[in-house]
């Protein structure tokens, strides 16, 4: 990396940490970067090396060498050592992920401890109070101790461990009497085994790419389940007596009524990940026969800002979303069943046109993402803020954009395509079985033949396959009949290319590991236009939309097929023709 110009370096305007003085005395950052890295930190609530490192300022392999020579400390390659015996218990987990720290090895009364920062005075004071040692410091890359950090998280199995192990004791009359009692009782919600279980958990599912958590008291036994790629698994299976102390614990930082045990009630939360990052949570609690089922959703905004391109839109599919979204009206729908990443697509498509001239409103219930520049409203049925209510104020609000989370009946329909119609552009979701089948359910709702013509300008219904494994799938023989039964032509068939099927390895979970869009993306010709102002079926429309090209939800999933992205049986699963 060049050096930087001593005379670059000027007078200093803000009070930079260690790490930024020592880079800019090695001649590797200027001042001015310097300080401009830093302020960007602390807007983002990141710390300075990992903003650092993220702006491509300083990469962290050159970071460390610099460290090591200005702080006379030893530089340790982390992928030259078995992580697996790296010694256990000797620092607090959450101390080793709020500092970024992995302790190498203990000499005498001193820990040897891995760090990307030695200049982080602050990590070293923690760590010789929590333990009551000193601390010799062992620089590493950021990246690699970043991940090490992450790998070596307490399991949720150890920490439930600490419950059952620790000062937490089954009492059948204390259990009953949290139950009957209406008012709270303060060691019910700090209990620390439950906060440290609860944490663990957390942190376990975002690690694991696990989408939803679900925690369900029974009779007898309570049990944890994540959902990974669209299944559920189970996790744990704490002491039924942890349930109300756990469901306390997370209704208070949900910010929930406590007290309320009898109805249904939603709230969010957050949980900091490192120094860099924050997870939102949405919480839903559900009263059961034998307590509160509580439903944990973590909401990733990265997922809006991933890209057209990574949502695995084929290339026509993704040219004719674009042309779509590019217009001026009309009403683009976007279909399919709960969890097939419906509000994914949406606010992928928002953040394309999220531009300093645009203004855009979006109802949801609740919103899930928050995304800077947009105009969110939350519905709230109960203060009268219904779909229908927020997309009337709207109108008065000059949107050019407007999103509505769902159309759910005929008025909030009605006034979604009168915008349509009126120069908006709109964005919605239903809930149907393909495209074809969308517009014959509009129809049924009550919405008249031409104004659905006049206004749809659109439709893609999706799903979600998980995504075959690249380090363990295997190609595997299917009899030619199996394929043509599935949906395959004669001529997909030709060429050298082999289906795979899921086999299993440390790195995945049953041989899948994320998942993969499927799409049916329709939009509506004049053809179609003429079969909907005669009330033609959905099969007429969807024999008019595969004249003009359009591929079924079937026929897209055997091309994810056909290319090694997924397996048939995943495909069979969740489509249906």
């Amino acid at each position: 990396m060049a050096t930087v110009d001593p005379l670059q370096r000027e007078t200093p305007t803000i009070a930079l940490p260690g790490l930024g003085r020592a880079l800019i005395t090695a001649g590797k950052l200027g001042q001015k970067s310097a300080e401009d890295i830093y302020r960007k930190a602390l807007s983002s609530k990141s710390s300075f090396i990992a903003e650092l490192v993220g702006s491509g300022a300083v990469s962290a392999s050159d970071l460390a060498h610099t460290l090591t020579a200005a702080f006379a400390a030893p530089l340790l390659d982390l992928d030259a050592i078995d992580t697996n015996r790296l010694p256990k218990g000797l620092l607090d987990s959450k101390i080793c992920s709020d500092y970024r720290v992995v302790v190498l090895s203990k000499r005498s009364n001193r820990l040897i401890v891995a760090t990307a920062d030695p200049s982080d005075q602050a990590a070293a004071e923690k760590i010789k109070f929590s333990t009551q040692m000193g601390v010799d410091w062992v620089i590493a890359e950021y990246d690699k101790l970043s991940k090490l950090v992450d790998a070596n998280a307490t399991t949720a199995t150890e920490a439930m461990e600490d419950i059952i192990g620790g000062d937490f004791e089954f009492d059948e009359s204390a259990a009953e009497a949290i139950i009957d009692n209406d008012k709270p009782n303060t060691s019910e919600v700090e209990d620390a085994p439950v906060v440290r279980f609860l944490h663990k958990m957390l942190m376990d599912a975002f690690s694991m790419r696990a989408s939803d958590l679900h925690f369900e008291p029974y009779e007898h036994s309570y049990r944890v389940r994540f959902r990974i790629d669209g299944e559920l698994r189970e996790i744990a299976s704490p002491p039924i007596a942890i349930k109300d102390k756990l469901a306390s614990r997370i209704k208070v930082i949900s910010r929930m009524d406590i007290s309320e045990k009898r109805v249904p009630q939603d709230g969010r939360m957050k949980l900091k990940v490192g120094p860099d990052r924050v997870i939102d949570f949405r919480v839903s609690t559900l009263p059961t026969l034998f307590g509160e089922k509580i439903v944990i959703r973590i909401l990733d905004p990265s997922s809006a800002k991933l890209g057209i391109d990574a949502l695995g839109y084929e290339p026509e599919e993704k040219e004719r979303l674009l042309k779509a979204i590019g217009r001026p009206y009309g009403m683009i729908l976007v279909t399919g069943p709960t969890g097939s990443g419906k509000t994914v697509s949406l606010y992928t498509c928002l953040n394309l046109l999220n531009q300093p001239g645009v203004n855009i409103a979006t109802a949801e219930d609740p919103s899930e993402i928050n995304l800077p520049g947009v105009n969110q409203v939350n519905v709230n049925e109960k203060a009268g803020l219904t779909f229908a209510a927020a997309l009337k104020s709207f109108l008065r609000q000059d949107p050019d954009i407007i999103m509505v989370g769902e159309i759910r009946d005929l008025e909030t329909a009605d006034i979604s395509i009168k915008a349509a119609q009126t120069g908006h552009l709109v964005l919605s979701t239903l809930h149907t079985n393909d495209a074809p089948a969308t517009l014959t359910r509009m129809r049924n709702m009550g919405i008249a033949a031409f104004n659905i013509a006049s206004s749809v300008i659109l439709i893609t219904a999706q799903r979600l396959a998980r995504r075959l494994c690249p380090n363990c799938k295997t190609p595997v023989e299917i009899p030619r009949a199996a394929l043509i039964n599935a949906g395959f032509k004669e001529a997909d068939l030709e060429g050298n290319w082999k289906p795979y099927k899921a086999v299993g390895c440390s790195a995945c979970n049953n041989g899948y590991k994320g998942r993969v869009g499927i799409y049916q993306v329709m939009p509506i010709s004049e053809e179609m236009q003429r079969i909907i102002l005669r009330d033609g079926s959905s099969l007429d429309i969807a024999a008019q939309a595969e004249k003009e090209g359009v591929r079924s939800l079937r026929q897209s999933g055997l091309n994810k097929v056909k290319l090694g992205m997924t397996s048939l049986e995943e495909v069979l699963a969740v489509t249906n023709e």
